[in-house]
């Protein structure tokens, strides 16, 4: 499978999640709606699996690979929120967020060869980048929850939007968390530290403090929900400038091992 073949796999999936999408809208065909969806996500995935399989790695190494990984758990977030809290714009903002970074993607195309860095050859490598990108969908859900509640609610929030954006959080947090261990242990094998301060740990450490911040807020001042939602934005802005900002900032490229 080559980079070439995504095109086709990309307007494929788009093509169905705009079908569920738009079902999702219309009355009673919500099981229509997810089973169109999620033949998306399937066929999205399969470029991934063919990907993975045809450069013998997990196509995690680039910041073209990890978008892949970006737009497909956008989709699922998208799909999780639908079929549990019933929400029927999530799948049309999920599709429309998911084909920014394939658009992105087919604009500025990486190189995907099959070389490998021996610190990216690490058995903590894949498990470590696979869940960030996971955590990463599901605090995008969170934060179109938070621009639905911000934008469109104006104060008329319900406790069931309130509660969906706090559980989305709550799992995209609890995913966070985990990258960030299984990056520890990984920096660990491939340079013997744990944690080591450069750039791109430092706005981890920086984005996991701001969804901790938010989830402590709402702890603490559970109705003001408008307050709460900016926060939600905030961390979302961390969270981007750890995932790719980073990489046009002068220190990270003198000095982070992140940067490849």
């Amino acid at each position: 499978m080559s980079w070439d073949s995504f095109i086709w796999f990309a307007a494929v999936s788009v093509i169905l999640w705009a079908v569920g999408s738009i079902l999702a809208w219309t009355g009673n065909k919500r099981t229509a709606a997810m089973s169109i969806y999620g033949l998306g996500i399937a066929v999205f995935f399969a470029f991934i699996l063919a990907m993975w399989i045809s450069l013998e790695r997990p196509p995690l190494r680039t910041m073209g690979e990890t978008r892949l990984w970006y737009s497909f758990f956008l989709a699922v977030a998208g799909m999780i929120v639908y079929s549990r809290w019933k929400y029927k714009w999530i799948l049309s903002f999920s599709t429309i967020m998911a084909l920014v970074f394939i658009i992105v993607n087919l604009m500025k195309p990486e190189i995907h060869s099959k070389a490998i860095m021996p610190a990216l050859q690490s058995p903590w490598f894949a498990p470590h980048v696979i869940v960030y990108m996971f955590s990463y969908g599901v605090l995008g859900a969170a934060t179109l929850m938070a621009l639905y509640i911000l934008i469109f609610k104006k104060g008329q929030e319900t406790s069931d939007d309130m509660a969906t954006a706090d559980n989305l959080v709550a799992t995209g947090m609890a995913f966070l968390t985990f990258g960030m261990l299984f990056g520890a242990l990984w920096a660990q094998e491939a340079w013997g530290t744990y944690w080591g301060w450069d750039p791109k740990e430092t706005w981890a450490a920086i984005t996991w403090m701001a969804y901790l911040l938010y989830i402590h807020f709402r702890i603490a001042r559970p109705k003001d929900h408008q307050t709460a939602m900016w926060i939600l934005l905030l961390a979302f802005i961390c969270l981007q400038i750890c995932w790719w900002g980073i990489n046009y900032l002068p220190s990270a490229h003198a000095t982070s091992v992140h940067v490849y």
